[in-house]
């Protein structure tokens, strides 16, 4: 009889030992799928303040999404190295999703983006609440052979809070554009309203300003094609831009002036729906 108990006893112990083994594989293994960032670094700038996790429940494709969280101000990205040949064009897009997303200081150029780390490089940096869509980095890898591309909460412009999701990345190495037909887009913002060490500063663009503007762009297109002897042409789509511009970006070295992320908000819708070369900001910065 005791060898009996004995025997049902080793069986029982048995079971248990199989049932936590399993247990404990389970729990390893989806630890491992959330914390699995294959070839991915993770980085941040405050650190141990952003989570970064796989995310299984939102994801947009089959795969996994990259989740970063951040309940405080941060910068925090997940990067990877990646082999680029010198002097080509290349196209990252990803899909993203965003969750109460906001820069600090209400900085634009600020939010879930991607990004080249250790530049300026960068796509457009989504805000708020909002569903998945796709964005785009287009850069030139001029004469750099590896470079960490970056999906990011935050930038170098500032630092953001709330929660981003990333995924299906993908790069594409792009052909060198040997066009000589150029497209530029003009917009005139009619309207200068900023705060300058506590003052407002309000300018306005004249209607004979803008006939001023309009005719020394169609002198530029009339050039580009002259000098060229016909070889290269310009076209000029111009905007009138009744939003005002409310923020001028700052340098101790040469002082106000209009960077990218000032006009990005009033200008993107635009820009995305066409194929431009180059772009031009026209503002009124004196009286």
């Amino acid at each position: 009889m005791k060898r009996q108990e004995k025997s049902l006893l080793g069986r029982i112990t048995y079971i248990i030992t199989v049932i936590i083994l399993c247990v404990a594989l389970y729990f390893s293994y989806q630890y491992y799928q959330s914390n699995n960032f294959n070839d991915f670094v993770r980085s941040e700038l405050n650190l141990y303040t952003s989570k970064f996790k796989r995310e299984d429940k939102v994801k947009y494709s089959d795969s996994k999404s990259y989740k970063i969280e951040s309940q405080e101000y941060n910068d925090a990205m997940f990067y990877e190295k990646v082999k680029v040949k010198k002097n080509t064009p290349y196209k990252v897009t990803c899909m993203v999703k965003t969750e109460n997303v906001e820069a600090q200081n209400g900085k634009s150029g600020v939010g879930a983006q991607i990004s080249i780390e250790g530049s300026t490089e960068r796509s457009s940096a989504i805000q708020g609440t909002s569903d998945w869509q796709e964005i785009e980095l287009i850069f030139n890898s001029k004469n750099r052979e590896e470079i960490n591309i970056g999906f990011r909460l935050g930038g170098n412009l500032g630092e953001a809070k709330g929660t981003a999701w990333f995924s299906d990345f993908k790069i594409e190495e792009g052909i060198p554009e040997n066009n000589n037909n150029w497209n530029f887009a003009c917009f005139i913002f009619k309207t200068t309203d900023v705060t300058i060490d506590n003052n407002n500063v309000k300018l306005q663009v004249s209607d004979v300003d803008i006939r001023d503007i309009e005719d020394t762009i169609s002198r530029f297109e009339t050039s580009c094609r002259t000098l060229s002897q016909g070889k290269m042409s310009a076209k000029c789509d111009i905007y009138e831009v009744e939003t005002p511009l409310s923020k001028l970006s700052y340098d101790e070295e040469f002082g106000y002036y209009v960077a990218p992320e000032d006009v990005e908000s009033q200008i993107k819708d635009t820009i995305s729906k066409n194929n431009y070369d180059h772009i031009f900001v026209i503002v009124r910065l004196r009286r």
